[in-house]
């Protein structure tokens, strides 16, 4: 048996930059972080000829074409495995939630895959197959941030260039700025889930006027932004990331596309009045969770103001997408 584990991501800055009716137009970039939040996928040996792949529901199959599960099969496409498998799939967190779930899932399934065959595989490699997978042979209107971050995991501002290259810069940082940051934020459920296609769609199509690309070129610059403020040594970095994180969430919101609405509005102005320095709802919009930062002796004032929402811890995952458990069935 094999065991992957893949974390799920948090982009600060720059989402949206990554699609490529942006990047091919102009270099894109993101500043995003590995969140000790997974997704975990076994492989093992089954012993009929076929398929058994468990998720939220079981379907078991005799052939790679008859299986539903679209990401699955399409990596046992690439990886040339089918029959003779059990594979299960298990989240920490749903789908639709703004964490970039589906392609942590892509990542973990070619690592998890590609381990059984005896291959070790670089973040790099990862990365590309599940943009494959995804963008071409699913034709998802997705970008390509969530497959990088998953793959590597850390801290990264991640360029996406028109030639469709994609450069991975891990950013330094003091291990106490990053203990700060992850003291002062808050990930809060809207209780909201939502599929990004649709809002991803539009959004693509909408980079075609000027108004709209030119705010989102504000969005990139203002991860290259975050990052040199994260990098330094000054000991009000997270106010002024903070503040950064504000601006980018009013961009954001002003490019429409149903990217908020009046529910999320009012959380985040509930969570400003009760002391949040700045936020964002995370993902492509619509629901799913919203991130805060604020000092920690505010933060039950905003969990009150918010109505107690269920929270997820924020804590960063600087290993990206590796291997924890492969048994030895030859002892």
């Amino acid at each position: 048996m094999i065991i992957s584990q893949t974390p799920y991501r948090v982009s600060f800055a720059g989402g949206g930059t990554d699609l490529p009716s942006f990047y091919e137009r102009e270099a894109g970039a993101v500043l995003s972080v590995g969140l000790n939040q997974h997704m975990y996928v076994t492989v093992s040996p089954r012993f009929k000829a076929s398929t058994r792949i468990a998720y939220t529901k079981t379907e078991i199959a005799d052939s790679i074409d008859d299986i539903q599960h679209t990401i699955a099969r399409e990596v046992l496409r690439i990886t040339e495995l089918g029959k003779h498998l059990e594979i299960t799939t298990i989240g920490d967190v749903p789908s639709g939630t703004g964490l970039g779930s589906s392609s942590s899932l892509a990542v973990g399934m070619l690592n998890a895959l590609y381990a059984y065959r005896g291959q070790i595989t670089s973040p790099q490699q990862l990365a590309e197959q599940a943009c494959e997978v995804e963008i071409d042979r699913l034709k998802k209107p997705i970008g390509k941030q969530d497959q990088y971050a998953a793959a590597y995991g850390s801290l990264n501002f991640i360029v996406f260039n028109p030639d469709g290259s994609v450069h991975v810069e891990p950013v330094p940082y003091k291990p106490e700025t990053l203990r700060e940051l992850e003291s002062r934020t808050l990930l809060l459920y809207t209780a909201q889930q939502r599929s990004a296609d649709d809002i991803l769609i539009k959004q693509s199509a909408g980079t075609q006027q000027r108004d709209k690309f030119n705010i989102l070129c504000q969005m990139r610059d203002l991860a290259t932004e975050m990052k040199s403020v994260i990098s330094s040594a000054s000991g009000s970095s997270i106010d002024e990331f903070a503040d950064l994180l504000h601006q980018g969430w009013l961009l954001k919101k002003s490019l429409g596309f149903g990217i908020s609405n009046s529910r999320i509005d009012q959380w985040y102005q509930a969570a400003i009045a009760a002391g949040a320095q700045g936020g964002k709802l995370l993902g492509a919009g619509g629901g799913g969770f919203l991130l805060l930062v604020a000092p920690p002796e505010k933060h039950q004032a905003i969990r009150n103001a918010l109505g107690n929402p269920r929270e997820l811890p924020f804590e960063i995952d600087c290993r990206g997408s590796r291997i924890i458990f492969i048994s030895d069935r030859y002892k």
